[in-house]
Order: C-alpha cells, then sequence, then structure tokens
C-alpha cells in the first residue's frame, strides 16, 4: 500500500533521509521507531506530501503520491496527531466531524454529528462527551476524541503520530489496545511512528528502525528481539554503550 523507494531529504546541511527504502502492506501494521531526530516525522510528511523529499519516488497503491488530485489523495488517510491537535473553540463532537463538516467528504450536519457520536462510542467514550470543549477533557480522553477523528471518515490508511505521548502507562496501554483493534476491525493499512516500546510491541505486524537516514532494519515484531542488529538491539533495550551514540 506504500512504498519509499530511495527518499532523500536534506534541510540545509541537515540530512535526514539518505536513501530511505520501506515497503508497508495493505492492511499491515507497521512501527517505525528511532531516536528523536532520526526522521520518522519527516518520512511521515512525505508520505503525505507536505514535505517534498530532493529525490526519491513514493507509492501509495502503487500510483505516485507527488501526482493526481490532491483532495481524493488526502481523503484516503486518518492521522492521530502527536499532541492530539484538537481544536479548542470547537465541540468535541465537531473535532470528530471535521472533515464530515467540509470538502468533499461533507455530510448534513446531523449525519457528521451521529457519526462521531458513533466513533466516540467505539473509542470508549460516552456521548455526553460530544458537546463538551477539549479543554473541558483529561489527556487521555483528548487521546480518544483524536482516535476518534482519525477513524471518522472511514480512511483506507491511518497514521499514528506518538500515539502514547504524555499518557500514564495505564492510559498508553488502553490506547495501544484501542489502536490495535480498530487497525484489525477496519482492515485498515497502518503507519505509526514512536519510541514506546510497549506501544510497538502492541500495535506493530512490522517493524522498522530508522537509523542515520536509512531503515536499518526491518521484520516482523516476532523477529525484533532475536535480530542479531547491533543498533536495533541497543535502541529496543535502552542500553547506553552501542554502536548509537548518545547526544549529551
Amino acid at each position: 500500500m506504500i512504498k519509499l523507494d530511495s527518499v532523500y531529504k536534506s534541510f540545509g546541511d541537515n540530512h535526514v533521509l539518505r536513501g530511505t527504502s520501506l515497503e508497508i502492506a495493505q492492511g499491515t501494521s507497521m512501527v517505525i521507531i528511532g531516536g528523536s531526530g532520526t526522521g520518522k516525522s519527516v518520512a511521515l510528511k512525505s508520505v503525505l506530501g507536505l514535505i517534498t523529499p530532493d529525490a526519491g519516488k513514493i507509492y501509495v497503491d502503487g500510483k505516485d503520491a507527488s501526482k493526481g488530485d490532491r483532495d481524493a489523495f488526502l481523503a484516503r488517510f486518518g492521522m492521530l496527531f502527536q499532541g492530539g491537535a484538537l481544536f479548542d473553540s470547537l465541540p468535541v463532537w465537531q473535532n470528530v466531524a471535521f472533515r464530515l463538516l467540509r470538502g468533499s467528504l461533507k455530510r448534513p450536519q446531523a449525519e457528521a454529528r451521529e457519526i462521531a457520536i458513533e466513533k466516540l462510542r467505539r473509542v470508549g467514550l460516552k456521548s455526553d462527551v460530544a458537546d463538551r470543549l477539549p479543554a473541558e477533557l483529561s489527556g487521555g480522553m483528548q487521546k480518544r476524541v483524536g482516535l476518534a477523528r482519525a477513524i471518522a471518515a472511514e480512511p483506507e490508511i491511518i497514521f499514528f503520530d506518538e500515539p502514547t505521548t504524555g499518557l500514564d502507562p495505564i492510559m498508553s496501554g488502553v490506547i495501544n489496545d484501542l489502536i490495535r483493534e480498530i487497525v484489525v476491525e477496519m482492515g485498515a493499512t497502518a503507519m505509526t511512528i514512536t519510541h514506546d516500546m510497549s506501544s510497538v510491541r502492541a500495535i506493530a505486524d512490522n517493524v522498522a528502525m530508522l537509523h542515520d537516514g536509512v531503515i536499518q532494519w526491518t521484520g516482523p515484531v516476532a523477529d525484533m528481539d532475536a535480530s542479531g542488529d547491533p543498533y536495533l538491539d541497543q535502541f529496543i533495550h535502552g542500553r547506553a554503550e552501542g554502536p548509537i551514540e548518545a547526544v549529551r
């Protein structure tokens, strides 16, 4: 469903992606791991077309992602943002139904509200949350609203950007379980970027480690612990000593 073919991206002298190649099969969940500043977010934004690669190609469903109707292209995606990214001035249901109230996916307001409430229920929130403002919700509830918004338009592909950042271990587990259930239920293709190993083990079918601008290792999550790759081994066990230099 998604293919990055020797993608390069630099910002001045900062060479972030240095020939990144990766394939994500349809209906599977790929989790990209790596340290801060290794290019995980740049890779994700490049797929969406928010960043234009300097070289290389990105394909979605076999087609060049840089060509064709942008609205139709983006309509295939859902996104759970790292910080929730909810609109403070809009009630929860309008946040969830944001894409259903405008553009090519527009629905009548009553229908959009009904879909929003149904998606809120799917992530474990009661209908009385619908008319609250985001500021009235806890961090975990805001993350669930963000997840409900990500799935509201029934996307084929869902991106999760650090889905458990800022959450306590119990709520992180809840969000991880919800993401896994929903992705399987929808048959969606998922791409997650995270450095939370509990998320990796809960969400992933396959794992890719991005280091120094290239995919250092990729394979099934079940093979991760016995990979034999020194970079991956150091990262997943959080060791200070190894081929990855800690920034001091």
